[in-house]
């Protein structure tokens, strides 16, 4: 008997009584974890960590996929290869500092020991483990490419990464056969990119069905901070399928079943909203169909705990996560932006009041409250240091950090893109108003198209809480790590001209 999911099922229900059709074309974010696109919203190298990674297929179909790296200052691309999934495949793998693998002297590069086939392969040498490795690329964004930002190999070793479902693969095929595990190896890696791209009739659009996890470790300290993949269903209802070397698919290739449109539901005070959106007419344009995919992560206020100690033992990092912000700001890449798009302020590296080379920064509210109810008794406090002549609550990657009475290296994360909120009290939670009104702009969506012109307050954002206590032992001296990760909460805010958001 075929599952069906609640998510599935609730909106099946809803959407019968409205009478909403193509129900399954339109994106939503699945709390049961299944997708055709899994979003991770973090990974790091840095202070000797590695990123592990793990991809399900919980299918009897095969998988064209997509991976891709992304940067933390603006979301350039510094690896992508196709993955090939069997049925019933786990796919895995580690993301080092190449330092730590004694194989450069900075940024990341990834490794596998997994059979599963990955185009190109995996095959630079030199680990001392014996699996062959990739380095992590900075041509998106060094050389003809800078975009006012770092150009060095540094860049690559924290930001976020994404899959994307491609295609399904059709059994049988010769992209079947060559990828289908026989005693756990497939027999044809060599060949599945050319027969993946060279004949249309070996693939069909994909399925669900896709889940996703990340941890970020630290072997030396024993810390581990793991984490579940966003998952995207009704990503699209046509085949995306791509070589290797290309930008695409991207998340603004989401659609519906006639391609001219993108639609998504999002849950929001107990009600199911539908929003339309129009695809762009020119490439190079502003994708306006990726307001699709930014509605389903759109959040006026962020909640999150936090726990500190003034001698490190405690430490808290927020991982936030802008997945979409690339397309509303980056004019290298969309050579038609000529302004940032809404929700969004400032177009990354604009050297303008408000912003800087480097930046695309955006002003939040922030509220911090110990655990008695109490907070500061002065208005809500900022970053600090506050990015180079901006204001104190500015948020300026698409990849960023926030930590609470630690700096850099000696946050939880080390991250080289932190923010530091000094809390009130040594623990509590903390709200960031997505939606502030001391922003230069209203950071509110571009209104919904067709009969439901609904608006979304706030920006699209993803991430997690990651908590680490160190405790002495008195037995040899030794020191006990212990850590956790919880996802953020969130609150929405929708509005319509002509009454409630529906």
């Amino acid at each position: 008997m075929k599952r069906t999911t609640l998510t599935t099922a609730v909106i099946a229900g809803i959407a019968g009584v409205a009478g909403i059709a193509n129900m399954a074309s339109a994106v939503n974010l699945n709390p049961d974890g299944l997708g055709q696109v899994l979003l991770f919203p973090y990974y790091t190298v840095n202070a000797h960590q590695q990123t592990l990674i793990s991809v399900v297929n919980t299918t009897s179909i095969g998988k064209a996929v997509k991976v891709r790296f992304l940067e933390g200052y603006n979301s350039r691309e510094v690896l992508d290869f196709n993955l090939f999934m069997s049925p019933y495949d786990v796919w895995t793998a580690n993301v080092f500092a190449l330092a730590d693998g004694s194989v450069g002297t900075a940024g990341a590069g990834i490794f596998s020991a997994d059979n599963s086939c990955t185009a190109p392969a995996f095959t630079t040498t030199g680990l001392a483990n014996g699996h062959g490795y990739q380095a992590f690329l900075d041509y998106a964004y060094a050389g003809g490419n800078t975009d006012t930002g770092p150009t060095g190999v540094g860049r690559t070793t924290e930001g976020h990464f994404e899959m994307i479902s491609m295609a399904d693969i059709v059994s049988p095929s010769a992209l079947a056969t060559d990828t289908t595990h026989i005693a756990g190896v497939p027999p044809g890696c060599s060949s599945a990119e050319a027969d993946f791209e060279g004949t249309a009739a070996n693939t069909v659009p994909p399925t669900s069905g896709l889940f996703g996890a990340a941890s970020v470790v630290n072997v030396a300290s024993g810390t581990y901070y793991a984490y579940n993949a966003d998952a995207l269903d009704g990503f699209t209802l046509t085949k995306l399928n791509s070589g290797t070397g290309s930008l695409t698919p991207s998340l603004s290739q989401v659609n519906d079943a006639g391609v001219t449109s993108a639609t998504s539901y999002v849950f929001a005070g107990g009600k199911l909203l539908t929003s339309t959106y129009p695809v762009a007419a020119v490439a190079t344009a502003f994708p306006s169909q990726i307001d699709a995919v930014s509605s389903v992560f759109d959040t006026a206020n962020l909640y999150n705990e936090y726990q500190v100690a003034s001698d490190g033992s405690v430490g808290t990092d927020w991982v936030v996560t802008f997945p979409t912000k690339r397309f509303y700001v980056d004019s290298g890449t969309y050579t038609g932006l000529t302004a940032a798009q809404a929700p969004f302020e400032y177009l990354f590296g604009a050297n303008v009041t408000g912003n800087g080379h480097g930046l695309s920064c955006t002003v939040v509210g922030i509220t911090t409250y110990d655990r008695e109810e109490g907070k500061a008794g002065v208005a809500p406090s900022g970053f600090s240091p506050p990015p180079p002549n901006q204001p104190a609550s500015s948020i300026c990657h698409e990849t960023n950090v926030i930590t609470f009475n630690q700096t850099g290296a000696n946050s939880v994360l080390g991250s080289g893109l932190a923010l530091n909120i000094a809390p009130f009290g040594t623990a509590g939670w903390a709200n960031i108003d997505l939606n502030s009104a001391n922003a230069s702009v209203p950071h509110a969506m571009d209104p919904a198209t067709g009969a439901n012109t609904n608006v979304f307050h706030g920006l699209p954002v993803t991430g997690f809480e990651a908590v680490s206590f160190a405790k002495g032992n008195n037995v040899g001296g030794a020191i006990q790590y212990y850590s956790g990760v919880y996802r953020h909460r969130e609150s929405r805010n929708c509005t319509q001209a002509a009454g409630a958001c529906s």
